[in-house]
């Protein structure tokens, strides 16, 4: 059998599944690896195995002694005669949905009843089933689903009475509530699973009153990138200054800890808790392609367990706001589990509805009218989730056209339902105004041609790099002198970068740097920005008036739609599609913008403070 074994701690959790293979537990796993080691198990093998033994196997081969047994449909009842036959073996059972011969329906996964193994001397059929419950000593609880307008699953009500169970009903919720409802399920396996956690050593805590304690706030920052962050940090400095001894506290990960720990700011413990897989984002990406749909389908489970990490710390510890910026899962785990607000709470975000890309199929346009259907919803049946919600940008930002068939106009039901601070800058253009002071700072040379080469704070523009350096002799030959630095970030190495093996200055001007905390002093001292079409980077190149290119991300519906319109908006950089940037394309139009006057819109500069004054009325 395949098994995976997850985090440590006693006893041991097994989760077993109705059918497919032992990744059905998703958005589990992490949340559940916290306090136990985690077993997940494929079904059993071919017919006329025991699952029961294959089961007991799993565990003595992991050194596993008594567990909590937690099974889906026809897995719920294999680690119900689990702890029928080896009570030993077997602390407390949880059955999703469960499955068991003669009582419950056929297994939906399978279309029909499951092989099972009985135990010796009972009978088959219902009273064989009964039976076997009958001699399930553990605690246990039952978890059943139904349709709102249904009548309660007998099947499920009938599992708990033989065992002496809870019975947890959940309406609405369908067949396997660990994937619709996984907060909800997350929350209730991990109170049973703790009943058998040892007993935890004498805790020491401290309350305060509420009047004498400091106000605090708890910024969650989108890990798309490094430029929520940025902003949020002006925002919250702005906060500092109108709520003088204001807690500012920060639920977030690498790489946006980096920037963190270099303005001193607090770090919340509970982020070593959050889940990322750049490896997995990374797999979603074609050559510079990413499709922002795919992301959020494929990515759910890291958004859920996230959640989960702030919605236990917002329970045990109080706020007076939580500010989610662009933190997408938080907002929409949020709306699906209101009962879970403890405080105020604020969203804040640069783009609004989902698009289909021009020439996509009806599939995807049926898809994103069913999330922006979604998304209206929710605020409509729980207007009070978000106490304050505000768009970084002006209403001219917004794209026109609508949500999708039969759903009211971007633009009327953002300006509806958010307030516009205006764009937030995450510095002052008058700190880098003197450009040649800046420059000095940074080591360029006076009249030495300078062009920078940012792609963003994950891995998946890469690409735009390698194409950048290719193009570089050629762009040298068309602009003597020109030196190009590369800025790797976060995630890329730099070493996969340079030909001579090694980051820094590189043959012939061409140099590559790894993450830069000061990136905007770079751009504000470039004569020329490549960049992808991240909106942070794009709008404070707008802001310094400096000339650059922008390549979005094929298929990256923020990227391609609402970013380009909201640069098209303030007149502001030159658009490249991917496949214009062959070496001699992209030399061509490095030397054709590099040092180019401009006149872009102004950017405003007071965004921070406008929205700081927003979100502190609810201070």
């Amino acid at each position: 059998m395949a098994y995976e074994v997850h985090g440590a701690g006693n006893p041991a959790v097994v989760l077993a599944p109705a059918a497919g293979d032992r990744h059905q537990w998703p958005a589990q796993v992490a949340y559940l690896a916290r306090w136990h080691t985690v077993i997940v198990i494929d079904p059993p093998g071919p017919a006329g195995t025991d699952p029961v033994a294959d089961l007991l196997a799993v565990l003595d081969t992991c050194g596993a002694g008594q567990a909590v047994l937690i099974g889906h449909c026809a897995g719920g009842w294999t680690v119900l005669q689990a702890a029928a036959r080896h009570p030993d073996r077997v602390a407390g059972v949880a059955v999703i949905e469960s499955f068991a011969p003669a009582l419950t329906p056929p297994c939906p996964e399978t279309g029909g009843p499951q092989a099972t193994a009985g135990v010796a001397g009972i009978t088959s059929g219902a009273a064989g089933t009964e039976a076997i419950l009958s001699q399930v000593r553990c605690p246990v609880l039952v978890i059943g689903a139904q349709d709102v307008s249904a009548e309660p699953p007998d099947g499920s009500a009938r599992i708990a009475a033989l065992t002496g169970g809870d019975l947890l009903i959940l309406e609405g919720a369908g067949h396997q509530p660990q994937v619709s409802e996984p907060v909800m399920i997350n929350r209730e396996l991990a109170a049973f699973a703790g009943r058998f956690r040892p007993p935890a050593p004498p805790a020491r805590r401290t309350w305060t009153r509420p009047l004498d304690r400091p106000q605090r706030v708890l910024f969650l920052t989108s890990l798309a990138g490094l430029g929520h962050a940025v902003r949020d940090l002006a925002i919250a400095a702005e906060l500092r200054k109108l709520r003088p001894g204001l807690q500012v506290h920060w639920l977030a990960q690498h790489p946006v800890t980096e920037l963190l720990r270099q303005r001193n700011e607090i770090i919340h413990p509970a982020s070593a808790h959050l889940a990322s897989d750049p490896a997995r984002l990374d797999s979603l990406a074609g050559e510079y392609d990413l499709h922002l749909l795919d992301v959020v389908r494929e990515m759910r489970d890291l958004m859920v367990s996230n959640f989960m990490v702030f919605a236990d710390l917002v329970r045990d510890e109080p706020y007076d706001l939580c500010v989610g910026d662009g933190a997408r899962g938080l907002d929409y785990c949020l709306h699906e589990n209101p009962e879970l607000k403890r405080g105020a709470y604020a969203w804040l975000t640069d783009f609004a509805g989902w698009l289909p890309m021009p020439g996509s199929s009806a599939a995807e346009h049926a898809l994103t009218t069913g999330l922006n259907a979604r998304i209206i919803d929710q605020l409509a049946r729980f207007p009070t989730v978000r106490d304050r919600s505000l768009f970084v940008g002006n209403p001219g930002d917004i794209v026109r056209g609508t949500l999708g068939d039969g759903l009211p106009e971007i633009r009327d039901w953002i300006e509806e339902h958010y307030q516009f601070p205006g764009y937030i800058l995450g510095f002052r253009p008058s700190e880098v105004a003197d450009r040649d002071a800046v420059r000095a700072e940074l080591g360029y040379r006076p009249g030495e041609p300078v062009c920078i080469v940012t792609v963003g704070g994950t891995g998946v523009a890469a690409g735009l790099l390698h194409r950048a350096a290719a193009a570089f002799p050629a762009a040298q030959r068309l602009v003597p002198g020109l030196r190009m630095v590369l800025v790797a970030g976060p995630r890329i190495d730099p070493l996969t970068l340079t030909g001579a093996g090694r980051a820094g200055p590189g043959p012939g001007g061409l140099e590559v740097r790894g993450f830069l905390p000061d990136l905007s002093k770079h751009l504000a001292a470039c004569d020329l920005a490549v960049t992808a079409g991240g909106l942070a980077t794009t709008m404070e190149l707008t802001a310094c008036r400096r000339p650059f290119l922008y390549v979005p991300l094929r298929r990256h519906l923020e990227q391609n739609l609402h970013v380009r319109h909201r640069l098209a908006q303030y007149q502001a950089g030159r658009f490249l599609d991917w496949d214009q940037t062959g070496p001699d394309e992209l030399a061509e139009v490095i030397a054709a913008e590099i040092g180019r006057e401009v006149s872009y819109r102004p950017v405003e500069t007071d965004g921070a403070a406008r929205a700081a004054a927003s979100l502190a009325e609810l201070l």
